[in-house]
């Protein structure tokens, strides 16, 4: 499936933003998305995912973001509400086909298939 992720932007401190994940695919409902992020020097982690039932997040996120699905338009999106400086990073959607991987597994890079090209949020203090 081919993604597209979009929204990014420069924001103050305490600001918000609405990252978006649109897919190619019909089927894009069934799969299971998750956003990730890059800051410079720094690895690519985990900051949301969802699947058809369930969601989850990274502990440092969680409260702030809110990671939700509209299988009308195919797209995910990620609510980034109260940003901090330490959240400027590169935004990337991933996804992968259902296939009863746990949120352990789901936290992971390597579990995904598909990635979107990034997006970049930068927050001033």
């Amino acid at each position: 499936v081919q993604l597209q992720a979009f929204g990014g932007g420069l924001v103050q401190a305490g600001g918000c933003l609405r990252l978006s994940c649109a897919a190619s695919s019909r089927t894009f409902s069934t799969y299971t998305v998750g956003w990730f992020r890059q800051a410079p020097g720094k690895e690519r982690e985990f900051v949301a995912g969802i699947t058809r039932s369930s969601k989850d997040y990274a502990d440092f996120m969680r409260g702030r973001f809110t990671v939700s699905r509209d299988n009308a338009k195919n797209s995910v999106y990620l609510q980034m509400n109260s940003l901090k400086p330490e959240d400027t990073a590169v935004y990337y959607c991933a996804a992968r086909t259902p296939d009863g991987s746990t949120w352990s597994a789901l936290m992971r890079s390597q579990t995904y298939d598909s990635w979107g090209q990034g997006t970049q949020v930068t927050v001033s203090s």
